[in-house]
């Protein structure tokens, strides 16, 4: 099970913390979205101190893990020459790139420093209820009276969500999750410690199908990250994950791991706006073992060259280490036609699939044993009026041949559009068919 969501309690009171602690102007304004790595505005000061005290409890000592931890926590293995004593900033002063020490060792320090100052907060704010009609599931932010508005955010605003982005562009882009934006009134975008500057932020365009969207900020010497390529990951490569976990105070969290898998597929929970409604499917996700807590969501998967290689969205609630985010090379084309056009145009068929893996094929009786298999049909879709039918394969798309989700998605957004009719090849009981259907555009689009 994929879990973003946090309890919306703990965040609401993390952040009276923040105010009292850190003196800092969101107020209220951390909390949690509907999704994966995404925070809800109600962890509790006891929530957030016990996972602090787990974190202390179980941080690695040196020599009892691999050196990337080690390192990460600021404890560096001990030897006999001088030279090993010297600090994570003079050894990234000296190494030649970015994340690699001078004793070949993998410096998280050096790249978190040159990757956090770009890694913003989001907060995603609504207009607050009337005095004495707080917000449903929520605590009055600040422990006030519920409806007044939250110190910081703008008057009458309250926090309903918090999540994670990072500028990519010195004018101001900013790349985040859809889910961490779904449903605002108004976005916020803070920046970390030292800067701590504020914006009231300009939402671009969203795409709930990618879980992508871009936000837009005015500001003057904004640091940014650079954009680096997915497709050049290794598995067992080593990568880190930041992002304003639990939003807590102090600017944003670092943890690293490794690359575990690459063109994975997962659904994604379903959004607070449609509850019974299952999520898209996300395709070409990066799988690590880095952390990915709530709060993280639209942060940064970076290499160690400090180059983003993904867009941090899911972590499972079932097992421990598995995370993922949406692979850069995939996320481009979506940001692209963000900026172009404030929204994703792509053709639409009309089906459910996944990506045809052994266990699917054995569990459907197929025969083909690459390409999409269709799990769902929309009675009145254009797969289904052109007579497209369940467990059918798809296997080419016009002249795009077909393994797996991503191959189709990728040909239904940068390929073909609504309107377009293709020739849809599938196997369908080990004999090949094509059927001609004339593209749609999604309900609701």
């Amino acid at each position: 099970m994929i879990d973003r969501r946090l309890n919306p309690r703990a965040l609401v009171l993390t952040l009276v913390l923040m105010l009292g602690l850190a003196g800092c102007s969101l107020g209220g304004g951390a909390s949690a979205s509907p999704t994966a790595g995404a925070v809800s505005p109600t962890a509790t000061i006891a929530a957030a101190a016990s996972a602090t005290s787990a974190a202390v409890a179980v941080a690695p000592t040196a020599g009892s893990l691999p050196v990337a931890p080690a390192v990460a926590a600021g404890n560096i293995p001990a030897t006999t020459t001088a030279a090993t004593t010297t600090t994570a900033a003079a050894r990234t002063a000296a190494s030649p790139t970015v994340g690699t020490a001078t004793t070949g060792l993998p410096d998280i320090a050096g790249v978190a420093a040159q990757v956090r100052p770009a890694t913003v907060l989001v907060l995603n704010l609504v207009q607050a209820r009337t005095r004495g009609g707080g917000l449903p599931g929520q605590a009055t932010p600040g422990g006030g009276v519920p409806g007044q508005a939250t110190p910081g955010t703008g008057a009458g605003t309250t926090p309903q969500g918090a999540g994670s982005g990072f500028i990519y562009d010195p004018a101001g882009y900013i790349v985040t999750n859809n889910h961490v934006v779904e449903g605002a009134q108004q976005l916020q975008v803070v920046l970390p410690p030292p800067d701590n500057r504020t914006f009231t932020a300009t939402l671009v365009g969203r795409d709930p199908q990618t879980d992508l969207a871009v936000l837009k900020i005015d500001g003057t010497n904004l640091p940014t990250v650079p954009l680096g390529r997915s497709g050049q990951l290794r598995v067992g490569e080593w990568v880190v994950a930041i992002g304003n976990a639990l939003a807590l105070q102090g600017g944003p969290t670092v943890t690293q791991g490794v690359v575990s898998a690459t063109g994975r597929d997962e659904q994604e929970p379903p959004s607070q706006s449609a509850p019974n409604t299952a999520g898209p499917t996300l395709y070409d996700l990066i799988q690590t073992d880095a952390a990915i807590n709530p709060g993280n969501s639209g942060g940064p998967l970076v290499n160690l060259r400090g180059e983003v290689v993904g867009v941090n969205t899911l972590g499972s609630s079932q097992a421990q280490g598995i995370n993922f985010a949406i692979s850069i090379d995939g996320a481009k084309p979506i940001i692209d036609q963000i900026r172009q056009h404030g929204a994703v145009t792509r053709g639409y068929l009309g089906i459910g699939g996944a990506t045809v893996t052994p266990a699917i094929a054995a569990s459907r009786g197929l025969t083909a044993m690459n390409g999409v298999a269709i799990g769902q049909l929309d009675p009145g879709g254009p797969a289904a009026q052109a007579g497209l039918q369940q467990n059918d394969v798809i296997v080419g798309l016009g002249d795009v041949s077909i393994q797996g989700l991503k191959d189709l998605q990728d040909a239904l957004t940068t390929r073909y559009k609504p309107g377009d009719t293709v020739a849809v090849k599938v196997d369908r009981g080990g004999t090949t068919q094509t059927i001609q259907v004339t593209l749609g555009t999604r309900p609701g689009a």
